[in-house]
């Protein structure tokens, strides 16, 4: 992890439960419902690490349909907090994350895993 040097900004990222039929549904009929999953799974995996290697500043995955999944128990050990995603749709969502956050703060998905530590950096400088 990249040390902070400046106010740090909150990330938080949206995930949902790598739960088969649950997750990336869109790509069940190519992939299967457990290999969607598992791509879920990963992508989150991904997500997190990017966020973390960024430095920027706290990192928040909130959770759809709840924090109980093993996946995100796992983060935890990490340093990564979980908060349960309100009802709503993105907007709302994604508006809660924000407000949580209590200062300036960065919401990221799990559907790009060509994002680099250095955007997240980038976007965060941009913020302060």
């Amino acid at each position: 992890m990249v040390a902070q040097t400046t106010e740090p900004v909150a990330i938080a990222v949206l995930a949902k439960a790598p739960v088969a039929g649950f997750a990336k549904t869109r790509l069940i009929p190519v992939l299967g419902a457990v290999r969607a999953a598992r791509l879920q799974a990963l992508l989150t995996e991904r997500a997190v690490e990017t966020a973390r290697a960024s430095g920027v500043g706290p990192v928040t995955v909130w959770t759809t349909p709840d924090e109980t999944h093993p996946a995100f128990q796992a983060l935890r050990t990490r340093g990564v907090a979980l908060a349960r995603q309100p009802d709503g749709d993105l907007g709302a969502r994604m508006l809660a994350a924000l407000k949580a956050a209590d200062g300036p703060a960065l919401v990221i998905g799990t559907d790009c895993p060509a994002m680099m530590p250095a955007h997240l950096r980038m976007a965060a400088a941009a913020m302060r």
